[in-house]
């Protein structure tokens, strides 16, 4: 076996600087010796036979697949709390057979130590009557949930999902740096990353025998399957909203899983019973996977203050009528406080040693460990004692990095309440190769694993979730502060079974629906349809007022002063004597007002933000896009260049959503926002500037914001008259700008929405969309007055309305006897 640097010919053009292992610590592509370890031989070959060049092309190969499938994690620290490309390392983590089966031996045991310790926590209360764990620990502990004891869990288990962050120290043997049981994330990303590298690397990967990751997925997708009831929406995925730091990956499961993705406010409880509040109204849900904090679940029996969690959840579960996974209360067992206690509990409960040990821990809540603590604290890392063992890069101080005030300090507090602190060894964490700058380097790293509760047992994902740290010398690694992610290759032994729960081209099962459209997903889409619409009203407005506001023309002229009355009164702009540059500006980038262009624009982002999972990467981008080139500076800006911007992004955006979005039922109340919202607008427009114009300018005007100049220039030879206008704006049902074509869209989109079909009589939304389009094609241009232009904008408004109280708004009604497409 030759060391790296003696092989400068065979993987040179990546190692040209050599790679040294840190001092102190163990390095997992190299032994102490600085040679190759025989398990990263064969990849490393296959890094070197691609060459440079090609190497460069599967990283950004690698990279592009995580940019289309919108992988990101919010970084909460960041400026808006705003979303990030999902950071991954290059290179995967190579681990071989044997060492795996030792990892994964040792994590099923915690996961029944865990599983024993939260059944008797929340049952018989043994381990604390007869003094093997202190009452103060558990009750002390804002995560022990007194309203769930004696509630069990149904389908018997508490934990139907494990995870453990491992690290190897400088002896070479694995730790457990913390337990994860709350709602533990990190296995949808383990699965983007492995889908990813492995398309990127594939010969490697083949040639490897890499343990896939599908099984596992499988197994845990029936264990939460087994748990449902006949007749229910099937297992649902809790989320607390796009603001979370993971809710890619939320939604991403969901997608992966099959299951369908809610948040609290979709849930209502009835008679101890779940229902999600769909468009096709409540539907029965009795399984959910939760990546909710069970702590904000409920705000009715745990944190009032929640406002993402749903009233009455606790006492479903209490009842029996619900299963989550993992079970409220769960995360009770996370805490730093309970490390300590482990190895004792390990051979008491399960009668063995624990197979992978923890950290050291001393709990501060007894006065001999807190007097060790207080001895040693130059050695020691000093943390709360009840936040998640998994948070270590909160409030953790190094005891040599105090100051001597602070260490004063801290050491009054642990003698006033010493059960709020632990004290634990530091570690060093081994490392790892990441391609840096057209090298290798070293870097520190954490394994996640995870074990998937069964009816066989415990299954553990062969691979996981890696962190690295971009610092050489990091004694604890969060995606918070930059860390990235890496692939984990447990390398078979013997040839591994080709398993997917991702459909070969042979066997994929033909659907033309995507189960069930929450209340909350079609409101979002509905509002998203209007608010586009209104931002490009208000772009045409400014643009068609900018244009004239220089002219000398009485005519032009008084044509832009309509055009401000209206933008001020939509809040565009508040009170201005001209649409000057700098007032034009302000409508379309003055975020401050509610009706600027730049204000629709933000709203529709969040609209988006909050189903994103509904829209594909295009759409996303483009919204980003427009929100910002509207919001852009104002200083030394032209309005007709920003106008002319925004109108080109809200037509690839239209595009994104005509073209490319399944024509289904959340398409249909996407579609009908728009058209409402359109037709209100050229109402307003014609209401304004056609009825009674003061002069041609004004229709000229009237034309440009309805966007039909060359549709009434290529009919008419004449310039701009009153009639023909009217009828090419109000009631012409072939220009997709006017009324008439949007109503007749509207009573077609609303015909097919949930139980219009199922039911002989009409719903009021269909009978007023039904009553605008007969009144809008019985209608004459040359009668065409005041009275009917406010009488159709009231329609308008009233099937608005309708909508929302049958689909949107009035959501817990009963559920109709009909399946719907989505």
């Amino acid at each position: 076996m030759s060391s790296v640097a003696e092989h400068d010919g065979l993987f040179g053009f990546g190692l040209k600087e050599g790679y040294k292992a840190l001092g102190g610590v163990t390095d997992e592509m190299v032994d102490t010796n600085g040679e190759i370890r025989q398990h990263w031989r064969s990849f490393l070959a296959t890094l070197s036979a691609l060459g440079p060049q090609e190497v460069e092309t599967r990283f950004e190969q690698l990279e592009r697949r995580l940019r289309a499938t919108g992988a990101s994690y919010r970084v909460y620290d960041a400026p808006g709390g705003g979303e990030r490309p999902w950071p991954i390392s290059r290179l995967p983590l190579l681990m071989p057979a044997a060492e795996w089966r030792e990892i994964t031996e040792g994590v099923v045991q915690r996961a029944e130590l865990q599983e024993a310790l939260l059944a008797d926590v929340y049952g018989d209360q043994k381990l604390v009557k007869e003094g093997a764990l202190p009452a103060s620990l558990i009750a002390g502990s804002p995560e022990f949930l007194r309203p769930l004891v004696g509630a069990k869990p149904r389908g018997g288990k508490f934990l139907r999902l494990y995870a453990a962050d491992l690290g190897r120290g400088p002896d070479g043997r694995w730790w457990v740096m913390a337990d994860r049981t709350q709602a533990p994330s990190g296995a949808g990303y383990a699965l983007e990353n492995r889908l990813a590298m492995s398309a990127a690397f594939g010969e490697a990967f083949g040639g490897l025998e890499v343990e896939r990751l599908a099984g596992f997925f499988q197994h845990f997708r029936e264990s939460l399957v087994s748990l449902g009831q006949p007749g229910g929406l099937g297992v649902c995925v809790l989320t607390p909203g796009p603001m979370n730091e993971t809710y890619f990956e939320h939604a991403y499961l969901a997608r992966y899983l099959g299951f369908l993705l809610v948040e609290g406010e979709d849930l209502t409880v009835r008679d101890e019973g779940v229902f999600v509040r769909t468009v096709a109204g409540l539907r029965r849900a009795d399984t959910f996977l939760r990546r909710l904090d069970a702590d904000f679940a409920d705000p009715l029996e745990l944190n009032a203050q929640s406002r993402i969690g749903t009233p009455g959840l606790t006492r479903a579960v209490r009842a029996g009528s619900v299963a989550l996974a993992n079970a409220l209360g769960a995360g009770l067992v996370e805490s730093r406080a309970l490390l300590g206690f482990l190895p004792a509990l390990a051979r008491r409960v399960l009668g063995e040693d624990l197979k992978l040990p923890n950290v050291a821990t001393w709990w501060c809540g007894q006065p001999a460990e807190r007097d060790e603590v207080i001895d040693r604290l130059d050695r020691l890392a000093i943390s709360p004692a009840f936040s998640p063992a998994s948070s270590s890069y909160a409030r953790v101080r190094l005891g040599a990095d105090l100051t001597t005030a602070e260490r004063e300090r801290l050491i009054g507090a642990l003698h006033r309440r010493g059960m709020d602190f632990v004290g634990q060894e530091v570690v060093s964490l081994s490392t790892m190769p990441v391609w840096s700058e057209g090298r290798l380097s070293p870097r520190p790293f954490q394994i996640r694993v995870f074990a998937a509760a069964t009816e066989n047992g415990w299954v553990v994902m062969p691979g996981g979730f890696c962190r690295v740290s971009t610092a050489p010398d990091a004694r604890a690694i969060s995606m918070q502060l930059g860390g990235m992610s890496a692939d984990v290759w447990v390398l078979g032994d013997a040839p591994v079974e080709q398993t997917s729960l991702l459909p070969s081209a042979t066997n994929v099962e033909v659907k033309r629906h995507v189960g069930a459209l929450t209340a909350r997903s079609a409101d979002n889409l509905f509002w998203f349809g209007r608010y586009v619409e209104r931002a490009e009203a208000t772009i045409r407005l400014v643009r068609a007022g900018h244009i004239r506001a220089a002219l000398r023309d009485r005519g032009e002229r008084v044509a832009t002063q309509t055009i401000l009355a209206l933008l001020i009164e939509w809040g565009a702009l508040t009170e201005t004597p001209a649409l000057t540059r700098r007032a034009a500006l302000s409508a379309l980038t003055d975020s401050r007002m509610v009706g600027s262009a730049v204000g629709a624009a933000r709203a529709a982002r969040r609209a988006a933000s909050a189903i994103r999972e509904r829209f594909s990467t295009d759409v996303m981008s483009a919204v980003e896009e427009l929100a910002d080139t509207l919001a852009g500076g104002r200083s030394r800006a032209d309005p007709m260049d920003r106008a002319d911007r925004g109108l080109r992004l809200l037509a690839a955006l239209a595009g994104f959503t005509q073209e490319n979005m399944a024509q289904l039922t959340g398409w249909r109340f996407l579609e009908i926002g728009r058209r409402i919202e359109r037709a209100l607008n050229t109402a307003d427009f014609v209401e304004r500037m056609g009825l009674n114009p003061s002069s041609q300018a004004s229709l000229e005007a009237l034309l440009e914001v309805g966007d039909s100049s060359i549709t009434y220039a290529q009919r008419y030879f004449v310039p701009a008259a009153q009639r023909p206008i009217l009828d090419l704006l109000l009631l012409d049902d072939n220009n997709p700008r006017s009324c008439a074509f949007q109503i007749r869209k509207l009573c077609e989109l609303v015909a097919a929405l949930p139980g219009e079909l199922a039911h002989e009589e009409m719903s009021p939304a269909r009978r007023i969309a039904e009553k605008l389009h007969a009144e809008t094609v019985a209608a004459d241009p040359g009668e065409v007055t005041l009275e009917f232009v406010a009488r159709m904008r009231r329609g308008l408004m009233e099937l608005s309305d309708a909508i929302s109280d049958r689909y949107l708004a009035n959501r817990d009604r009963i559920a109709f006897s009909f399946r719907i497409d989505e």
